[in-house]
This record gives C-alpha cells, sequence and structure tokens, in this order.
C-alpha cells in the first residue's frame, strides 16, 4: 500500500499533466517557463522525484506536442529547452531513447531547413543534436545515418546568427571525434562548405577541416580547388584560416598540387588583364579595380603561403623549386629529402616578415622564373634591413 504522503505526490503529477493536457499555448508557455526555472541543471533522480517517478509522462507530453507543433513555431524554443533539460541530465539515458524512440533526430533536422522557423528555435535544435552526439559513438552514426550532415552544413552557410554558427561548429566537431564510420562523411561536407556565400560559415568551416584532416588522414581531391578560390576573399580573418589550412596541407599527397596553385595564382590569366586593360583604356582617369580584387587578394594570399613554403624548403631548394617545379623531387639529395621531412619555421614571425614585399609586388601583372628569383633576392634584402 501506497503512503499518504506518495498518493498525494501521485494526485499533484496526475493534476499538473491533465492542467497541461487542458491547456491552450498562453498557459503552455507559462508551464514551460515555470519547469525552465525550476528544473535547469537538475540530474534524472533529481527529476523524477519532483515528479514522483513519473518524468516521462511529462517527456512524452513534450516530445508529442514538438512533433505536433514544431512547423508553427509555437513555444519552439521553450519546447526544445524543456526536453534539453531531460536530455542534458546527469544518468539520463533513458530519456534520450524515451526522445529518440519517437524521431527525436529527424524532428531536430527538419527544424533545421525550415525557413519560417526562428533563429532562436534552430539554435536550441543544434544544442541538443550537440547532447545526442556526444552521448556516444552510437548516437553520431543515428545522426550521420538520418542526412544530418548534409542539414547541418546547409543550415550553418544559410544561418544569420554568428553565434548559432558557432553552436554548429561545435556539432560538426563533435561528429568528426569518434565517429569512424562517418568522419569522412563530415569531412566532405565541410569542404562543399567552402564555396558558400557566409564569410562566418567558410570561417568556421575551415577551422573545422584543420582538425578533420588530421583525424581523416587522407585529403579529398577537390580540397587544393576550393581552399584556393577560398583565398580571393575579402575576410581577412578567413583569408588567415585557409593559409593556416594549407600549410597543414604540405604534408598530405596533395602538397605538389597545391604548391602548382599557389605559383599559378601569381599570375593573372589572360582573360583577367584584358579585362582591366580594357576598362583602363575607355577611362584613362579612373582606374575601377573592384571586379578584379578578389583576383588580386588571391596573388596576395598566395604569396605568403609562398613565401613560408621557402622558408620551410631552405634556400637552396626553394630556388630549384623556383626553377623547375615538375622535375623538384628528381633531383633531391637525401639531405634536402631529411630537410623538407624535419625542418620548422616560426611561420608567424615568417608571414610577417614577408607578407607586405609579396603583396605589393605581385598585385600587378605576371612573373616568369627569373622574376620570381629577382622577387626572392629582393625580398631577402628588405628582411635583412628589417633585421
Amino acid at each position: 500500500m501506497t503512503s499518504i504522503k506518495e498518493q498525494a505526490a501521485i494526485s499533484r503529477l496526475l493534476s499538473f499533466l491533465q492542467e497541461w493536457d487542458n491547456a491552450g499555448k498562453v498557459t503552455r508557455s507559462h508551464i514551460l517557463d515555470k519547469f525552465i526555472e525550476t528544473n535547469q541543471g537538475k540530474t534524472a533522480p533529481e527529476l523524477e522525484q519532483e515528479f514522483s517517478q513519473g518524468a516521462s509522462l511529462f517527456l512524452v507530453r513534450l516530445t508529442t506536442s514538438l512533433r505536433i507543433t514544431y512547423v508553427t513555431d509555437s513555444c519552439l524554443a521553450k519546447l526544445l529547452r524543456s526536453i534539453g533539460i531531460f536530455l542534458s541530465a546527469v544518468s539520463s539515458n533513458r530519456y534520450l531513447i524515451e526522445f529518440l524512440e519517437v524521431g527525436g533526430v529527424l524532428t531536430l533536422l527538419k527544424i533545421l531547413g525550415l525557413e519560417k522557423i526562428k533563429e532562436e528555435a534552430k539554435k536550441e535544435s543544434v544544442k541538443l543534436l550537440q547532447v545526442i552526439a556526444n552521448s556516444g559513438r552510437t548516437y553520431k552514426e543515428l545522426i550521420c545515418e538520418s542526412y544530418g550532415v548534409r542539414s547541418i552544413a546547409e543550415f550553418l552557410a544559410k544561418s544569420k546568427s554568428e553565434e548559432t554558427q558557432e553552436e554548429v561548429q561545435v556539432l560538426l566537431d563533435s561528429l568528426v571525434h569518434g565517429n569512424p564510420k562517418y568522419q569522412n562523411q563530415v569531412y566532405k561536407g565541410l569542404i562543399a562548405l567552402l564555396p558558400c556565400e557566409s564569410p562566418k560559415a567558410q570561417q568556421l568551416s575551415l577551422q573545422t577541416l584543420r582538425t578533420a584532416q588530421s583525424i581523416v588522414g587522407t585529403t579529398h581531391p577537390s580540397i587544393v580547388d576550393c581552399v584556393l578560390k577560398v583565398l580571393g576573399t575579402m575576410h581577412l580573418e578567413v583569408q588567415y584560416e585557409a593559409i593556416e589550412l594549407i600549410k597543414d596541407l604540405v604534408g598530405y599527397d596533395v602538397r605538389q598540387a597545391l604548391l602548382k596553385g599557389l605559383v599559378a595564382l601569381l599570375i593573372p590569366s589572360v582573360k583577367e588583364t584584358s579585362k582591366l586593360q580594357a576598362k583602363i583604356l575607355s577611362d584613362p582617369s579612373v582606374l575601377q579595380l573592384t571586379p578584379s580584387l578578389p583576383m588580386f587578394l588571391q596573388q596576395a594570399a598566395a604569396a605568403k603561403a609562398i613565401g613560408y613554403v621557402r622558408k620551410g624548403m631552405g634556400e637552396e631548394l626553394y630556388q630549384l623549386f623556383l626553377s623547375n617545379a615538375e622535375d623538384l623531387y628528381m633531383k633531391l639529395d637525401s639531405i634536402q629529402a631529411d630537410i623538407l621531412a624535419a625542418n620548422k619555421v616560426n611561420v608567424t614571425k615568417a608571414l610577417c616578415l614577408h607578407g607586405s614585399s609579396y603583396s605589393m609586388d605581385t598585385l600587378y601583372g605576371s612573373h616568369d622564373s627569373a622574376q620570381m628569383a629577382y622577387l626572392t633576392h629582393f625580398e631577402k634584402e628588405d628582411v635583412e634591413s628589417k633585421e
């Protein structure tokens, strides 16, 4: 037999559940506000005590309401925060399973793709996906199997809130760790994000790609072209992350393609050059550089990266690279090979000292091997004078 105290607790629970079932939108909003305020941070045992061992009865009502009303955005953010209290509670594995069994992951991913839903609710959805992903490998695989990487990546590209985008980065970083079955899928999704129009999304994707690259261990063929194109951005924080990733990629099998691409960026195409010349001829009083600015930015960034390569290779090996890069690997001796394998440089100092001279000299026109050698000599004198 239950005690009088237990009977009273059960009665309160039934009364609370009945109030929820009969409530309208406004009343339910107030109930959620009170629940969030009084139960934030509680453990699963504490929640069970609060609901007289019937916490799951309220959770199932929250998940049901979520599935029915998420399209209309009615109290959606509060619903998600309330569910988050259950899923993030210590010893909450039972709640997590109950949420997943009713299609919780698919619902959260659908929320990210609906334009009418407010950013706040989407942010809460991302946080719940973080909780699920951090619960273990099985749950990360479930998100990926639900086409989660694509949904999450697309949302990162479209989101207008930098705070929300940073939460998405945390989620993607979680999905690439401890997820060997789908880590390549996350890696490819990050590469696919690089051409997007959001500078913040590009920056965060490049940062996460550095981690993903070290975990995956092999490179995707499209990464070189995608990263080199990013160098044309007008956002210096994005260009910085791209150069940092390039430094990492030099240690992989795309090194030769990467170096060729960087050198190629120093030489403007005939098409781009002719466009600029036509504008100069048509209006000699005004030089309009804006349409060609991304090309010049690519040149400057490529020069910075190549300055890093010179320090890493050493002067003799670097000159050999400039004279005939295609046959470089055939002319290496054992000492030069060891230099490439073991040489370490102060990259920050190198970029600081080399950035200005390369950038100014590569903005106007193309350079052959002899001209590049001259620029290298000029740069060396500039550095020595600064020291």
